[in-house]
């Protein structure tokens, strides 16, 4: 199992606010490495623990209501389909 994932988002973010509420949310998750919101590349980086699921991150910066266009996780694109709750 890998030591750590790269999970990369781009996200539709027009303002400081929009990018200060994903960097927000992230601070916030538990299993967050680190994190980088860049609001001029339309994209947030995180490195999270092995045991943090993409569809974790993926779900709690969709939370923002800002629009997730891509994600990857560990060099491989996934579903941007948020996982509704059970």
């Amino acid at each position: 199992m890998a030591d750590e994932h790269t999970y990369n988002f781009d996200i539709t973010m027009s303002c400081g606010g929009c990018s200060g509420a994903v960097d927000r949310v992230l601070k916030k998750l538990e299993g967050v490495r680190s994190y980088e919101v860049s609001l001029e590349n339309q994209n947030a980086t995180v490195v999270a623990e092995p045991d943090l699921k993409y569809a974790t991150v993926l779900k709690t910066i969709a939370k923002t209501g800002k629009k997730i266009t891509k994600g990857v996780a560990d060099g491989v694109e996934q579903s941007i389909e948020v996982p509704v709750e059970a």
